[in-house]
């Protein structure tokens, strides 16, 4: 069990081009496509721009757990971009309940990370923050969390093998 409760990080080795990996990341579109969203512009670093839920093109099991969260929207903000390294994004994590003002809580942090291996591109995903988050929210986000970050690391390995 993880006695870390501020922070989920998952890696991944993926067989593709760091250009292939970064426009996965990168392209609003084609990281939806992955994802399990749609959003409704790019990815400009300092903006904000809602996103979807929309179930998974790539994985049909993976979509039929999204599927109940179909079209609950979601505010997701760009913090950064490192073209070719880094892309950092700041969302109100497991922001599916209805009826929660999550404007009202901190955002947790999420940076995907690419290094260079002999054996192809090593994706690393943090997500932190999860400690400032309310108390009776907390453990349900980070559970939630935990699980859907190890679903997405499967689902862009899939979609890069895929397109």
């Amino acid at each position: 069990m993880n006695a870390n409760t501020d922070r989920i990080e998952k890696r991944v080795l993926l067989n593709a081009s760091r250009e292939r990996v970064w426009r996965a990341l990168s392209e609003s579109d084609q990281f939806g496509t992955w994802f399990g969203v749609r959003f409704d512009g790019p990815f400009v670093e300092g903006e904000r721009l809602t996103g979807r839920i929309t179930p998974t093109q790539v994985d049909a099991e993976v979509a039929a757990m999204q599927a109940p969260y179909a079209g609950t929207p979601f505010e997701w903000e760009v913090e950064k971009i490192e073209p070719m390294h880094r892309i950092a994004f700041r969302w109100h994590p497991y922001g599916v309940e209805m009826g929660v003002d999550y404007e009202s809580e901190p955002m947790t942090l999420i940076v995907f990370e690419l290094h260079d291996t002999p054996d192809g591109i090593l994706l690393t995903v943090t997500e932190s923050g999860f400690d400032k988050l309310p108390p009776e929210r907390r453990a349900k986000a980070f559970a939630a969390n935990e699980g859907g970050w190890t679903h997405q690391m499967k689902l862009i390995t899939k979609y890069l093998a895929q397109h």
